[in-house]
């Protein structure tokens, strides 16, 4: 009763209800766990080898709420600077206004995962390589860059198999 009467008397005043600014606030899915995921961490996770200079994708796990990121670092991606025994030192970089700055923040291995980001380079890399050696044995010029997806050719739909299908919304009947 006692907190109903505060917070009537804070609506009495013409004020509204606060806006809630924890340090986990607005994170009501970011640290959940998956549909059929929850419960104790896989061993994999604690099996995973990190060394410095790996590039890593900062992921908080709501199962372990140690060495957690703070919210404005989930679901960026880092460079490992320092390894320790439950944790990694990962720079990782924020934007402050107009400037960005590099942030060395520590995490413990539940809340990282290696990034993919290194290895599809390196495979571009690698397939690159091949075309090019391909094309100066040809003497022809490749163009090794990756490109957007081309505008799709024009064309006619003919209906002369196909009958014309005409949408509209049904008329609306008054039920008694």
């Amino acid at each position: 009763t006692y907190l109903k009467t505060c917070f009537f008397r804070h609506l009495s005043k013409g004020g509204s209800m606060g806006r809630t600014n924890g340090k986990r606030a607005g994170t009501r899915y970011m640290f959940a766990r998956k549909f059929r995921e929850h419960g104790p961490i896989k061993m994999s996770t604690y099996l995973k080898t990190y060394r410095v200079g790996d590039i890593v994708d900062i992921k908080g796990t709501g199962a372990e709420q140690r060495g957690m990121p703070h919210k404005c670092y989930h679901g960026r991606t880092g460079t490992v600077y320092n390894v320790t025994r439950r944790a990694l030192g990962v720079v990782v970089n924020k934007q402050v206004r107009g400037r960005i700055l590099k942030k060395r923040i520590n995490i413990r291995i539940e809340h990282v995962s290696h990034s993919t980001c290194r290895q599809d380079f390196l495979r571009r890399a690698k397939e690159n390589d091949i075309k090019a050696k391909a094309a100066k044995a040809e003497g022809k010029r490749v163009e090794l860059r990756r490109q957007p997806a081309p505008v799709r050719e024009g064309h006619f739909v003919s209906t002369k198999n196909n009958a014309v299908t005409e949408l509209r919304p049904k008329a609306f009947q008054f039920l008694q």
